[in-house]
């Protein structure tokens, strides 16, 4: 089976490594999370739990040489800045910017 090496940036819980995960299931792929990020301990928790690597911490912290090459990028939209639980700051919390990086 060919192999699809992958990146999970605000990768949260695992919501886009779940999707990849079946969706090469279906069409006879082999799936490889290269390296994934989230900000916050309890997701990276979970996801470590549920895929058996911990994801990095603060995006803005890691070198981008040591990115490994892959051949997609996932990048779940860091919502907190636009939820209620994030006070709504929006574009005016740091984390509301990140995509423009």
């Amino acid at each position: 089976m060919e192999k699809i090496k992958f990146i999970d940036l605000f990768c949260g819980i695992g919501g886009f490594r779940v999707a990849m995960d079946e969706a090469c299931k279906e069409n006879n792929l082999t799936p490889d999370c290269v390296f994934s990020s989230d900000i916050d301990d309890y997701c990276q928790d979970s996801y470590e739990a549920n895929f058996g690597h911990r994801p990095k911490g603060d995006i803005t912290e890691v070198d981008e040489k040591t990115v490994p090459d892959h051949d997609i990028l996932f990048v779940g939209f860091p919502c907190q800045p636009f939820s209620i639980i994030g006070q709504m700051q929006g574009f005016n919390d740091i984390r509301g910017t990140l995509f423009f990086t």
